[in-house]
């Protein structure tokens, strides 16, 4: 297992339930896949540097993980097609 860091922006207009059912959909993936989430932290909404998805400001969770480097491709792809997020970025640590 390798530890990552991964930070998620969401979209702004969603309620708290479509948020946390998103954050609940990502936790899933990476404990199916034999990883796991050390810490979430949530930076909250924020303005971006430019617009994504017609949108100047976003809600960021950065989640510390541990994870198989085999799975994260699959992660990535998860994350491509979730619509609540509007983008996302993996880095190890």
């Amino acid at each position: 297992m390798n530890h990552y860091e991964l930070v998620v922006i969401i979209h702004p207009d969603l309620d708290d339930e479509a948020i946390g059912q998103a954050l609940d959909r990502i936790t899933t993936w990476i404990t199916d896949g034999g990883g796991s989430i050390d810490k979430t932290n949530k930076w909250g909404k924020r303005h971006m540097a430019y617009q994504i998805q017609k949108q100047n400001e976003g809600i960021y969770y950065l989640l510390d993980v541990s994870i198989s480097p085999t799975l994260i491709a699959e992660l990535e792809r998860n994350l491509t097609i979730l619509e609540p997020v509007m983008r996302h970025m993996i880095v190890a640590k």
